[in-house]
């Protein structure tokens, strides 16, 4: 059963997302947070597995409380689903350094919904190429990113690794991986764990950010 908690500030938006959700057999609404203050203190008492997180509420904001889940080690397992009203949102590119694992338009369809809780549980990363975009526009107009073409950061990973980065970059999944270079799909997926095990990311939605701001991946490049 996926555990899910619910945080936005408005409660006829939690309303019909607790309608939706509970709907499913394998999915259980454990509770609902007002601001990103509550939704912290609320995963750690629910040990929710995905949290379903407004941007924009009072107090504490969806982005400081995705920053301190991804911060707290007793909510390492815990996953941040990022609800926005567009998928243009100012805080996309911040929200994924926080630690969100994806985003998802508040009026997107309820059988989407319900599979980007699913694959969000997973472990995975839950963008859209309009979001990988909006990543890639936002260190493009960075003028000086911190790690951009900075080597050194990928020197842990071998040449097969950077390869799979690379694509991971570019939005592909294991499978997709594994049929580009001509691996077995479990293969794939095992180099894609070791990557995230030695760049000690939470899951795809970083290694996508690492890949541009490490010079992987030049923007603009397809």
């Amino acid at each position: 059963m996926i555990r899910v908690l619910l945080a936005d500030d408005q409660a006829l938006i939690r309303a019909g997302f607790r309608m939706l959700l509970d709907s499913a057999d394998d999915i259980d609404v454990v509770g609902e947070a007002t601001d990103g203050a509550q939704a912290v203190a609320m995963a750690l008492a629910t040990r929710a597995d995905v949290v379903l997180m407004d941007i924009r509420m009072p107090n504490v904001d969806g982005l400081e409380a995705t920053r301190q889940i991804a911060a707290t080690e007793d909510l390492a397992g815990v996953r941040v689903l990022i609800l926005t009203t567009f998928e243009a949102d100012d805080y996309v590119y911040q929200a994924l350094r926080a630690g969100a694992s994806g985003f998802l338009v508040k009026d997107t369809e309820p059988a989407e919904l319900l599979q980007a809780v699913r694959v969000i549980a997973r472990g995975e990363s839950l963008l859209s190429p309009s979001i990988t975009r909006r990543i890639i526009a936002d260190i493009i107009s960075r003028p000086s990113p911190m790690a951009l073409n900075n080597p050194d950061r990928l020197a842990q990973l071998t040449e097969r690794e950077c390869e799979v980065l690379t694509l991971v970059g570019g939005g592909l999944s294991n499978d997709e991986i594994a049929g580009r270079l001509h691996l077995s799909p479990l293969t794939a997926k095992t180099h894609v764990s070791r990557i995230l095990t030695k760049l000690h990311a939470r899951d795809r939605a970083q290694l996508v950010i690492t890949a541009y701001e490490s010079g992987l991946i030049t923007p603009g490049e397809r």
